[in-house]
């Protein structure tokens, strides 16, 4: 019986993965898609394989048993009157409880093409669980109140930063009497700053499972890697821009801005990419992190903070968000990417940057972020450096909504399905713990 159990956690967590797919992954490609960088289909295709890559081949093998550690698994066994087996039953019954509450408002948030944050979702419906399980005092408040601090950090430092370097494209390249002139001059540089920061975000925040036992590899070498990868990135890049605009400064303006645009194409796309595959490494374990928790109570019958993750586990994960976002992504690719503001290649390129280089920052400060938070606040950014009109404020207001609810949401609908669960699957569940343990 134990395997029909584990069944249907794999079903959760492919439902999970699913959502995640059509709900956070669609951001990373938004830019390329409003920016006609890349078809949607094509986007959907260039971010199935950077997602399915990142959480396959450098998703984390390790993961807490509890997301975040939102929930102390030792709480629940030391609960008063606990018998044996019933504080692993509970995680088991809380867990599929979080993951599919957590599966259902990303599913409804994703119907109404609303970006939500699946780290969110996961915490809220987690905490829910916990709160029922073993009171108030179970639950991590300081944790908590980071979380609620990152919805405001999140998008505001993404929206300065995407502001300020659009401003910077605007007033060096875009705003110049020859647009095409100055962008041979110009668009080295921002090469150069795109690959730093991208190399570093893949480095730090997507091999950073696999690179844990390599020693030689310090900051500093990080770092130099990063250099050396910019630098030739920039004499690449200088030659390209060279290439295709060179004598075309005799142009009218209007053509000589979409020969600039033209050019900013491939690096929007580039930076949407390594966007897609950072995000694989790190979120897949929002949908197989509670699968991973079940599967080893199951096996070994024993709670414990930190769990393997076997590889069957990633790959189901990797594919569940490829489908999701093949099948259902491009209702909040639509909002993010033509909703918010009008993007163009240059705007979509200060976008990425903008949100990579927060994340980044963010992480290596231990500040827990939303990735999607910090890419819708850069893309309003970028809006908002064409003035106030430049956004659509109505779908803003939507967008901050959605936000707010989602913990909440998350934690009514964990706590009423995992009541349900304990009210009619304790004694099953404790039996199967039970099994594991004599095994």
């Amino acid at each position: 019986m134990d395997i029909i159990l584990l069944a249907i956690m794999a079903l959760l967590g492919f439902y999970m993965a699913w959502n995640i797919g059509a709900n956070d992954v669609a951001n990373s490609m938004a830019d390329a898609v409003g920016s006609g960088a890349l078809s949607v289909k094509k986007a959907v295709i260039a971010a199935g394989i950077c997602e399915f890559a990142g959480a396959v081949l450098v998703g984390s093998h390790v993961t807490d048993t509890i997301r975040k550690g939102i929930v102390d698994p030792a709480a629940l066994a030391s609960m008063q009157g606990m018998m044996e087996g019933e504080a692993a039953a509970l995680l088991v019954i809380g867990m599929s409880a979080a993951l599919l509450s957590a599966a259902i408002w990303l599913n409804f948030a994703t119907w109404t093409g609303m970006p939500v944050s699946t780290t969110h979702s996961i915490v809220g419906a987690v905490a829910g669980f916990g709160i029922v399980a073993a009171g108030f005092s179970s639950v991590n408040w300081g944790k908590m109140g980071q979380i609620v601090a990152s919805w405001f950090i999140s998008p505001f430092a993404g929206g300065l930063m995407a502001f300020i370097i659009f401003k910077v494209i605007s007033k060096m390249i875009l705003g110049r009497e020859t647009p095409t002139k100055a962008a041979i001059r110009v668009t080295p540089y921002i090469v150069f700053f795109l690959a730093m920061v991208v190399t570093l975000a893949t480095i730090y925040k997507g091999f950073k499972h696999v690179l844990k036992g390599v020693d030689w590899l310090t900051d500093t070498h990080t770092l130099l890697i990063a250099v050396m990868i910019s630098i030739v990135s920039t004499i690449i890049s200088r030659v390209h821009v060279k290439r295709k605009l060179g004598g075309k400064e005799s142009l009218p303006l209007p053509q000589q801005l979409e020969e600039v645009e033209r050019v900013y194409v491939p690096l929007v796309i580039i930076s949407s990419c390594a966007v897609a595959f950072a995000h694989g490494a790190n979120d897949v374990a929002n949908s197989v992190g509670p699968l991973a928790a079940v599967a080893n109570i199951l096996k070994t019958g024993t709670v414990e903070m930190k769990v393997p993750v076997p590889l069957w586990i990633l790959v189901l994960g990797g594919a569940g968000i490829v489908f999701g976002l093949s099948t259902y992504g491009y209702r909040v690719m639509a909002t993010v990417g033509t909703k918010i503001t009008e993007i163009t290649p240059t705007r979509g390129v200060a976008a990425d940057i903008a949100a990579t280089a927060t994340v980044l920052i963010c992480t290596r400060m231990k500040l827990p972020v939303s990735t999607t938070h910090t890419l819708v606040g850069a893309i309003m950014g970028i809006g908002l450096a064409r003035g106030l009109a430049g956004i659509d404020s109505r779908i803003a207001k939507k967008i901050f909504r959605s936000w707010l609810i989602t913990v909440p949401a998350a934690a009514v609908v964990c706590i009423v399905l995992f009541l349900l669960g304990r009210a009619f699957l304790f004694d099953f569940v404790v039996k199967l713990v039970l099994a594991a343990q004599s095994a």
